[in-house]
């Protein structure tokens, strides 16, 4: 995920921090720092202790208090997403990551069509990995009597630890509610998809979890919440985005390259002038063409690759000069399906097919868009 960057790996899988969450950290820090003289009234309630607030109130401890909270907050996030992608991984699924970021954590998996049997369990772990972990938290308030007689730091102790289990119980909660692409909502999709095809199951699951992000979005509104806000925009967007993802999928299962390439395709060689190539693009409307040299296809260039140069230097420049030479392809045997999760991860609009290393056709994004609509009808 851009603006990322790997901290280490657990159980083999990297885990890595987005810049959001370095941002979301001191401001949770401030918040829960700035309320704690009510948060230890509220945790003695809950929990039926006496909490000592000599040390948790003094100077600038409130604030290091946030921070640790904050801090144990995202590692209960971690625990969360490490407790899916053990199931997933247990099922099959390739797992590329776990990132940290403002809204708590996403673990990265590799992309298919979702298999309801293995998505329950996946989606029901992490909450009941959540509950634990507060269970555990809130448990340990009881032992703290055990570990130190020093009444400051027994009341800083019980504050950590009875924050961190009511957090995590309010995340096991929350991420249980049916509102898709959540937890509760993945598994309302693979309840569904046991009675009905999977994009319908998607379907009703999204259409679900916009309603839900709706809700979120006006209590956000009347509460002067921004965080509710951005939790309405994720939920609201990640549920379009998987429905579309899913409908593409069933549409597009049984269809490969080869029957929808455009061939024969037109190619340039290395030493054209990249001036030329510019007509070529005016006169067929196609913004990038493979490079061929002796019959072998050798790199593509696309607008994109032109726009990098100034206008100036392109009337000297030769295709060599601003192709990319690494070129992705695919053979006319690869699902379609295939090439539009490649152009929407790598950001390209086309990819060359290839067999026997000669170049047969090029499949595009709006070729793939055409037969979406037409299996539409």
């Amino acid at each position: 995920m851009d603006g990322s960057f790997r901290i280490g790996r657990i159980f083999g899988i990297p885990i890595l921090i987005h810049y959001t969450f370095l941002l979301v950290i001191p401001l949770f820090a401030w918040i829960i720092g700035s309320q704690i003289p009510f948060t230890i009234n509220m945790l003695g309630e809950i929990y039926r202790v006496e909490i000592d607030t000599s040390l948790a109130t003094s100077g600038y401890m409130p604030y290091v208090l946030g921070a640790i909270v904050a801090l144990g907050l995202f590692f209960g996030v971690l625990v969360h997403e490490l407790a899916h992608s053990l199931v997933a991984r247990a099922k099959g699924i390739a797992i590329n990551s776990i990132t940290l970021m403002i809204f708590g954590g996403v673990a990265t998996m590799e992309e298919g069509i979702p298999d309801p049997k293995a998505e329950l369990p996946m989606a029901l772990v992490g909450p009941i990995a959540s509950l634990i972990f507060g269970i555990l938290c809130s448990l340990l308030i009881y032992a703290v009597p055990s570990v130190t007689t020093d009444p400051g730091m027994a009341g800083v102790l019980v504050f950590t630890l009875g924050y961190l289990g009511v957090l995590n119980i309010i995340l096991c909660v929350f991420n249980l509610i049916p509102a898709f692409p959540m937890d509760g909502g993945r598994v309302l999709r693979a309840w569904l998809a046991q009675r009905m095809p999977l994009h319908r199951a998607t379907q009703i699951a999204a259409d679900i979890g916009k309603g839900f992000a709706i809700l979120f979005g006006i209590i956000g509104l009347f509460a002067f919440s921004p965080f509710l806000i951005l939790i309405a925009l994720f939920i609201y967007i990640g549920a379009n985005m998987e429905s579309s993802a899913v409908k593409y999928s069933h549409l597009l299962q049984d269809v490969t390259v080869g029957s929808m390439m455009s061939s024969p395709v037109t190619t340039v060689g290395p030493t054209a002038p990249v001036s030329e190539v510019i007509t070529m693009m005016y006169a067929s409307k196609h913004l990038g063409f493979p490079v061929i040299e002796r019959d072998t296809l050798v790199g593509m260039i696309t607008l994109a690759d032109i726009n990098k140069t100034s206008p100036i230097d392109r009337e000297a420049m030769q295709v060599r000069d601003v192709m990319t030479r690494e070129v992705i392809t695919l053979p006319p045997e690869a699902p379609v399906i295939d090439a539009l999760r490649i152009m929407s991860a790598k950001d390209i609009g086309r990819i060359p097919v290839v067999a026997d290393g000669k170049i047969l056709g090029i499949v595009t994004r709006t070729d793939i868009l055409k037969v979406t609509e037409l299996r539409q009808v």
